[in-house]
């Protein structure tokens, strides 16, 4: 199966499923699901910052300093952070993720999605899903700072990392 047709649940404006939907058509439609979003430290405390690959669904191309995607259809945001995060660093054995806050994210033409912020630590050698992921590096946050301007960003990531700042969770 494609990652176009998984199943994804579709959500309301408080979060509660209301249908289901290929991924495809719930990208194509601007239909409103759920995503993870996993910031991964290193126990150095440096944050795991890649650039999408040019063939991704969304986004394609773009600096992220989460790993993460899309629940699947009856998944909870707790499961699909430990099995993003696992996918996209190319680990198991991750600890669970811890959540932070969830936020409905307004990607304008693109629709909208809520977005369940986690963070994990990764003392594991990661080995990055080719197919996701173009380049990869820890970075302390001071770097990823004055890249912020110059990298392009994705923007849920981006909207994500602001709050993570105002909630006080960076560092």
């Amino acid at each position: 199966m494609s990652a176009a047709d998984e199943i994804l649940d579709i959500v309301d404006e408080n979060d509660q499923v209301i249908g289901q939907s290929p991924r495809g058509q719930a990208y194509a439609e601007g239909l409103r699901h759920r995503c993870v979003f996993i910031r991964a430290r290193n126990p150095d405390g440096r944050i795991f910052v890649h650039r999408r690959t040019p063939t991704k669904l969304v986004f394609p191309s773009l600096y992220d300093m989460f790993v993460g995607g899309v629940v699947g259809a009856g998944e909870s945001y707790d499961d699909a952070a430990l099995r993003e995060a696992e996918e996209e660093l190319g680990v198991s054995g991750l600890p669970r993720p811890e959540f932070r806050f969830k936020f409905l994210y307004d990607g304008g033409a693109r629709g909208s999605w809520w977005s369940a912020v986690y963070e994990v630590r990764c003392d594991l050698p990661v080995r990055p899903q080719a197919e996701e992921v173009a380049w990869h590096d820890f970075l302390p946050e001071e770097e990823i700072e004055r890249r912020l301007p110059d990298w392009e960003w994705v923007p849920d990531g981006l909207a994500a990392y602001r709050r993570l700042k105002d909630h006080g969770a960076t560092g």
